[in-house]
């Protein structure tokens, strides 16, 4: 094994893997490997090792639980043929240690993929993972290489394919578009690895990797295969709302490990607000000995402001409030691209305010892992549009196609966003037990009633004083509105700045220029104008299509367009 660098300064993780061509010059990869560092700016390695012809794992840590032991590639000593790197939380570590009898060398929760598969093999590791993980797994002896991703691809992973037996993976796809010194030029392409989804390779003599097999391991609301944090015995049958409240503070709970300070994003919405409640909530149960920070965002006293600040006061956090000015859209919208890896204008807009809040964290606070909200909206059903869908069998259909195609939107989004001031976020509502257990619940139940987006889980908790009424039952604002007002939504700010920048033919002669999800306003033409100078020619792998509401007659994503917007104004 030659390790060609490593770099530990004694603080989310990114992993990076090449086969079937190598360099042992670190300045080969300095392009690839090292766009990952705001991942993980405490230590960083890259090793060659000679057992595996023409292999090269990176990673870049942040650490999070074991800051001895936890550095990466991993190899243990009771299985020194298999070398591990892997961006991931296990919650389920010491459960699987306890159930199979491992005997753990570390104190590092993805050991368990080790001890996993040396147990049972690929398919028995990754079914009894609970928790969000990309890994690469390789296998010396047998000259195999691994992948995995979790159900939901919380945790993101990306992969180059081409025609000369070269692969390769990194935590973005940023890390594999600047291979140009040692990848051959070709039929190449960069793309998501799936989620969900478990891939094995061989290594050939002559160190070319071929495909063995690609195989979907968990779909979407299937039934769980492993043992689960909450047992069946402690749900209640004849009671839907107690297993709602119970699941969800368990998937909060599950994600305490850390050894870092543990804050929240709060934007006084339904989501954000129950996850930082429960959070305090299982804080102080677990002895937790600071305050929970809480973070909100907005311009003046936007609405997002001010009912963030009620909840704060209400659940008793150490309250952080980020104003932003249109001077700052304009500072950091092209870096907001270029950390997204996406031109769909939804992701764009949404993604400022947390760039922004994010970048505040980073600079002002010791919160490293953050919990959110992200995930309501696709599985409780909450985007308002789904007040249109024609029955109740559509509007599941709808979730599920929304949970299957997250990580692509809001989890990429959720991630991006985070990671690139070195936060590590946690998605409570993305559990595999509490979301598995929801779907299964009657589609007729999950959609909305009255006219009110999310019922089944504003009334799970209603009556419990967890926070407050105006909160649990405040209406669904549009995020642009949100963090600004209904009198000049966020998404006018950008407009505005846009506006200058962009020739008026510009939208004119946009289907010519990118025929694939072709922009339609000056807004997107900016938007992909600065995707093609960081990722020229990636759209069609990056960019699927354009996400919009279903069911609406709309020519732009933003809920204020659809009739049921109900938000008010509120003077600003």
């Amino acid at each position: 094994m030659k390790i060609i660098c490593v770099n530990e300064n004694k603080k989310m993780c990114g992993i990076w893997a090449l086969f079937g061509v190598c360099s042992n010059s670190l300045s080969h990869y300095e392009d690839s490997f090292f766009k990952l560092h705001h991942r993980g700016p405490d230590a960083w390695r890259v090793q060659h090792d000679q057992e595996v012809k023409d292999g090269c794992l990176g990673f870049v840590r942040l650490s999070i639980v074991d800051s001895v032991y936890g550095m990466q590639p991993m190899t243990l000593h009771e299985y020194p043929e298999l070398t591990l790197i892997c961006n991931g939380e296990l919650y389920n570590c010491k459960r699987l240690g306890e159930e199979f009898n491992f005997k753990y060398e570390t104190k590092c929760d993805v050991e368990c993929i080790i001890r996993l598969f040396s147990a049972g093999g690929i398919e028995h590791c990754v079914q009894n993972l609970d928790g969000v993980f990309a890994f690469i797994l390789v296998d010396k002896k047998n000259q195999r290489v691994y992948v995995g991703r979790d159900p939901y691809g919380v945790r993101p992973l990306f992969r180059l394919k081409t025609e000369a037996g070269i692969v390769g993976f990194s935590s973005e796809g940023k890390g594999l578009m600047s291979l140009e010194n040692i990848v051959p030029k070709g039929n190449c392409k960069v793309e998501q690895y799936p989620p969900g989804h478990y891939s094995e390779y061989k290594i050939e003599p002559d160190g070319k990797t071929t495909l063995v097999q690609e195989k979907r391991y968990y779909k979407i609301g299937d039934k769980l295969k492993m043992r689960t944090y909450v047992p069946a015995s402690e749900l209640k049958p004849n009671d839907i709302k107690a297993n709602i409240r119970t699941l969800l503070t368990a998937a909060v709970r599950k994600r305490l490990m850390a050894e870092r300070r543990i804050g929240c994003l709060l934007s006084g919405g339904l989501d954000s607000s129950l996850i930082a409640a429960i959070l305090v909530q299982e804080a102080k149960a677990a002895g937790i000995p600071y305050k929970i920070q809480s973070f909100a965002i907005g311009m003046g006293e936007s609405p997002d402001i001010l009912a963030a600040r009620q909840v704060a006061k209400h659940i008793g956090t150490e309250h952080h409030e980020i104003n932003f000015t249109p001077a700052d859209i304009a500072e950091v919208l092209d870096n907001v691209i270029y950390h997204l890896e996406t031109a769909d204008i939804t992701t764009i807009r949404a993604s400022i305010g947390m760039y922004l809040i994010a970048k505040y964290i980073q600079q002002n606070t010791d919160s490293t892992v953050i919990l959110s909200g992200e995930g309501a909206d696709e599985l409780a059903q909450g985007y308002i549009y789904f007040r249109d869908a024609p029955n109740a069998a559509a509007g599941d259909k709808e979730s599920h196609r929304l949970l299957n195609d997250i990580y692509m939107y809001d989890g990429l989004r959720a991630d991006r966003t985070t990671s690139a001031h070195s936060l590590e976020l946690r998605v409570p509502f993305l559990d595999l037990q509490f979301s598995q257990y929801y779907l299964s619940l009657p589609a007729e139940l999950r959609q909305p009633q009255n006219g009110v987006e999310k019922f089944l889980l504003r009334s799970a908790f209603d009556k419990t004083n967890l926070i407050p009424d105006s909160i649990l039952w405040r209406h669904k604002e549009a995020f642009s509105d949100g963090v600004t007002s209904v009198k000049k939504s966020l998404f006018q700010v950008i407009q505005e700045f846009v506006d200058a920048k962009i020739p008026n033919d510009a939208v004119n002669t946009a289907a010519k220029l990118y025929p694939h999800c072709t922009p339609k306003t000056k807004e997107s033409v900016y938007y992909r104008k600065m995707f093609e100078k960081f990722y020229s020619g990636q759209a069609e792998w990056l960019v699927p299509y354009f996400w919009m509401p279903k069911w609406t007659n709309v020519s732009d994503p933003s809920a204020r367009f659809i009739k049921h917007y109900a938000a008010k104004d509120d003077g600003n």
